[in-house]
């Protein structure tokens, strides 16, 4: 196990009204002129934005709105964020909505505090130094963004889909309802499962070793989405099933079982110039990159693979071939992502073979190599990209 350091500051608050308690938690937390940050029309037609209107206008808090959040958070819209909370003296930002709400509101937050471009931060020109404290209601449990550091933006003048990440980014508290997620589209749950299940593989893969306590938290969260995300696709409303997957989603992507180990997160970043370049549902996505990037990288390295296989997927092991195990592996993980009524190839998605070399030279742009479990070279990245034809 590696040195690391981990720091988690954020409050949660779990369990069914627990939106009720938001204006308490901006106060106790040092807001009085809130941003009110969100995406479409779902929070209105579920019902929690009157709820959360109603409970800020009884509370006393001031408040100003700013909604539009698309899937994929774009730039434009965050330097409209910047403006109007410069204009207003926001001090508090909430946001009502899933990762893409969270991580354009966490965009914003760095920006207003900061003299240049927050695309800075973004383009590795500049580390936020200070930030406007975040509030999260969480309506879909996916991107895990509400106890992370970390924000991904698409910066529409170059269509280039890019992240960051900064402690002063976590929220402040987090309000997570499993309730808020039943009316998910079956298709939107299973997308926020699979990406929850890729956050935990881009540490799992690792070559770092003797990490058994980290190995063994991810495959707790891994099996839990394997058992559960079938079970809220057949039955929506059930509680208990999004309650474990809300929780998984946070644990998948606050670091605490990604420290002390070399982490990968080569799928994620083949990926972001899927959603980037085409408006993917990034988990869709994430379900056709994945299993093939197994598959590719397997070749060369299947110790983890195999591991993976016996242990989420109860796949005995063969010693002397791992790699037969690693593919059996990859074979249940692929009926699996079928199962919940994941895409598996570029067909699905409305990717086309003529833009694999541009997305290519957009992830590494400059850089030699891609993850870090089994290192890809340009040649690699267009070979998974063509595996998804």
């Amino acid at each position: 196990m590696d040195n690391f350091t981990f720091y988690a500051p954020t409050y949660f608050d779990f369990g069914k009204g627990a939106e009720k308690h938001v204006a308490d938690l901006i106060k106790k937390f040092g807001g009085h002129k809130v941003l009110l940050h969100y995406g479409g029309g779902s929070i209105k037609k579920s019902g929690l934005y009157d709820t959360v209107i109603s409970v800020l206008k009884g509370s006393g808090l001031e408040f100003c709105e700013l909604g539009g959040v698309k899937p994929n958070p774009r730039s434009g819209l965050v330097y409209e964020g910047i403006e109007l909370c410069k204009k207003e003296k926001v001090d508090f930002i909430l946001a009502v909505g899933g990762g893409s709400t969270i991580d354009s509101s966490k965009a914003i937050a760095a920006g207003t505090l900061y003299d240049g471009d927050f695309m800075d931060f973004y383009q590795g020109k500049a580390s936020v130094e200070k930030a406007l404290p975040i509030g999260t209601i969480l309506t879909i449990a996916a991107a895990g963004s509400e106890g992370s550091p970390n924000t991904v933006i698409t910066d529409e003048k170059t269509m280039v889909k890019k992240g960051t990440k900064s402690d002063l980014l976590r929220p402040k508290f987090s309000i997570l309802n499993p309730e808020l997620t039943c009316t998910l589209p079956p298709y939107q749950s299973a997308a926020g499962a699979t990406d929850i299940m890729i956050h935990v593989c881009e540490r799992y893969f690792s070559n770092t070793e003797e990490v058994e306590i980290t190995d063994r938290l991810c495959e707790a969260i891994l099996k839990t989405i394997v058992y559960e995300a079938p079970r809220v696709i057949e039955n929506p409303n059930h509680y208990e099933a999004r309650a474990n997957i809300m929780w998984a989603g946070m644990l998948a992507h606050n670091n605490v079982c990604g420290v002390g180990r070399v982490q990968d997160w080569a799928s994620h970043h083949i990926e972001h110039e899927l959603s980037a370049l085409y408006d993917v549902t990034h988990g869709a996505g994430l379900a056709v990159i994945a299993p093939l990037w197994m598959r590719y990288v397997c070749k060369k390295n299947p110790g983890k693979l195999a591991l993976f296989a016996n242990r989420i997927f109860e796949v005995p092991i063969n010693e002397k071939h791992p790699e037969k195990t690693a593919l059996k592996g990859i074979e249940a993980f692929e009926a699996f992502l079928k199962k919940i009524g994941m895409p598996s190839s570029f067909a699905e998605i409305g990717a086309k073979e003529e833009d694999i070399e541009l997305m290519t030279d957009k992830l590494l742009k400059g850089r030699k190599t891609e993850g870090n479990y089994v290192k890809l070279n340009r040649d690699d990245v267009i070979a998974i990209y063509r595996s998804a034809l």
